[in-house]
């Protein structure tokens, strides 16, 4: 059973095998350079002895993948698990759950914030992991088997390091509070991305004047879905810079789009679409975000106080602060546009009360 599975037999025998209550490392390699979404190109699975490498390209019927995958009686195990539940998401419909990811579990272990994988087996281990295959194109077949072996690496040591972390962090008493993290993940709404939203990718957007936001979220939200309809990554539709540009200074009608030094020739007959998109910024009463006004001195002082707290909190606890609370949150707080309150999970309980004595 150990190898490669490349067909739905061989598929179907691996879900029997490794089915049941213990733990199941799992791990995904994509590709997304030219298109929207992620491209599913292989599927590591290890499971005590047995560990396997599933072609999703080959098997086209992925429904007893999905079906091992979805059994809440069995934990999955990943390790930096954003990007492979998105592609699980897409591919398949369905989030691994219960999850268990490594990366979370060392952060909270006090091991450094976004430990990666490699460095995980080394600490844990004393192996160091091969790196030769690091470039390799996943969706090129047939795949050698040393590149095999390479991808069988990423599940290897996943379960051993699952009963290694979850027993420090019992013993820590933080099981919980990765279970709330890894929970959170989940939440399908995380993998279903809002074009509104999708404003926040635009590298550098603070920079932008605040009356350019309701232009921006269009304009970005155009993009998105434009990008979605076409299955092209969204610098292939629009880059960064010309949205911007066209944000922070729009045209005045269709002629001056077209004519005008903004609109890359490959553009040009999305002309009537942007300029929609435009039209519908001029209707949108979204305020900007608070990052786009300047903190009063106030709302300095409260956010100084806020983080020399946090701070302070981070090394009692020896965890990274951001780990604790995200910069923009605790500028929500100082600008009195959040509560202390509101912050959920085992996160507020450490930290509502040590900030709102802030407050």
């Amino acid at each position: 059973m150990n190898g490669y599975i490349d067909h739905p037999d061989g598929l179907h025998d691996l879900a029997t095998a490794i089915g049941g209550s213990a733990p199941l490392a799992l791990d995904t390699e994509f590709l997304r350079e030219r298109t929207y979404r992620p491209q599913l190109c292989l599927v590591q699975l290890a499971h005590g002895e047995l560990s396997s490498c599933v072609d999703p390209l080959a098997i086209h019927d992925l429904r007893p993948l999905a079906e091992l995958l979805s059994n809440p009686g069995q934990v999955k195990v990943l390790h930096a698990a954003g990007q492979d539940l998105e592609v699980l998401h897409q591919r398949l419909g369905i989030l691994p759950a219960p999850l268990f990811d490594t990366q979370i579990a060392a952060v909270l272990c006090g091991m450094g914030e976004q430990i990666g994988y490699a460095a995980l087996v080394e600490r844990l281990f004393s192996v160091q992991l091969d790196k030769a295959h690091s470039r390799t194109d996943w969706s090129q077949r047939p795949l050698s088997d040393e590149q095999l072996d390479y991808a069988l690496d990423d599940v290897r040591y996943l379960t051993e390091a699952h009963a290694i972390l979850a027993e420090r962090l019992e013993r820590l008493g933080r099981l919980t509070w990765m279970e709330q993290d890894c929970a959170a993940q989940l939440d399908p709404e995380r993998w279903t991305p809002d074009p509104l939203e999708a404003w926040r990718r635009l590298k550098g957007w603070q920079r932008l004047p605040a009356a350019a936001f309701p232009r921006l979220r269009q304009l970005a939200a155009w993009r998105e879905r434009r990008a979605q309809a076409l299955d092209r990554p969204r610098r292939w539709v629009m880059d960064d810079e010309t949205l911007a540009q066209l944000a922070t200074r729009p045209p005045a009608n269709i002629h001056a789009l077209l004519h005008g030094n903004a609109l890359p020739p490959g553009l040009r007959g999305a002309a009537d679409e942007i300029m929609a998109a435009l039209d519908a910024a001029a209707r949108d009463d979204t305020p900007p975000p608070p990052a786009w006004t300047p903190m009063r001195g106030e709302e300095r002082e409260r956010l100084d106080r806020l983080t020399r707290a946090l701070d302070t909190l981070a090394r009692e606890l020896d965890l990274p602060p951001g780990l604790l609370i995200t910069r923009g949150e605790l500028e929500r707080l100082a600008r009195g546009h959040a509560d202390p309150g509101q912050i959920q999970g085992w996160r507020g309980e450490l930290l509502a009360e040590p900030l709102a004595r802030q407050l």
